[in-house]
């Protein structure tokens, strides 16, 4: 289960660095033909997160590396999954359903990784 947890734990750092940077690097109007909801929130907004995004990738990952404040593995998660239901939020209210879709999977993934660093598979 060990291996499984850090396979999710990289798996999904990778996903929000990418995410993350994509929003943090580009400017609005380059991500408007990929992610209409950009219109719905201000520049701001966007760029505030893709650093959301950044940092919780980070928080998967260096505390681990480090064995400096392991919890913040789990509270990063459970940050990924807040955000991903704000996320699933936005896409319903657009009729985005495969979005939704992919949100509910990264909300499973990041809840099973809280789980899992909170309890008897903690660093």
């Amino acid at each position: 289960m060990g291996t499984l947890v850090w396979v999710l734990q990289i798996l999904l750092a990778v996903i929000f660095v990418a995410a993350g940077l994509v929003k943090l690097i580009r400017p609005k109007a380059d991500l408007r033909a990929q992610m209409g909801w950009v219109d719905d929130y201000s520049d701001n907004a966007v760029k505030g997160l893709g650093a959301v995004e950044v940092l919780a990738a980070i928080g998967l990952i260096l505390p681990a590396l480090t064995g400096i404040g392991t919890v913040f593995i789990s509270l990063a998660a459970i940050g990924i999954v807040l955000l991903m239901i704000g996320a699933a939020i936005t896409h319903g209210r657009r009729k985005e359903y495969p979005f939704v879709a992919a949100n509910v999977v990264l909300i499973v993934l990041a809840l099973i990784v809280a789980v899992a660093r909170f309890g008897a598979y903690s660093l």
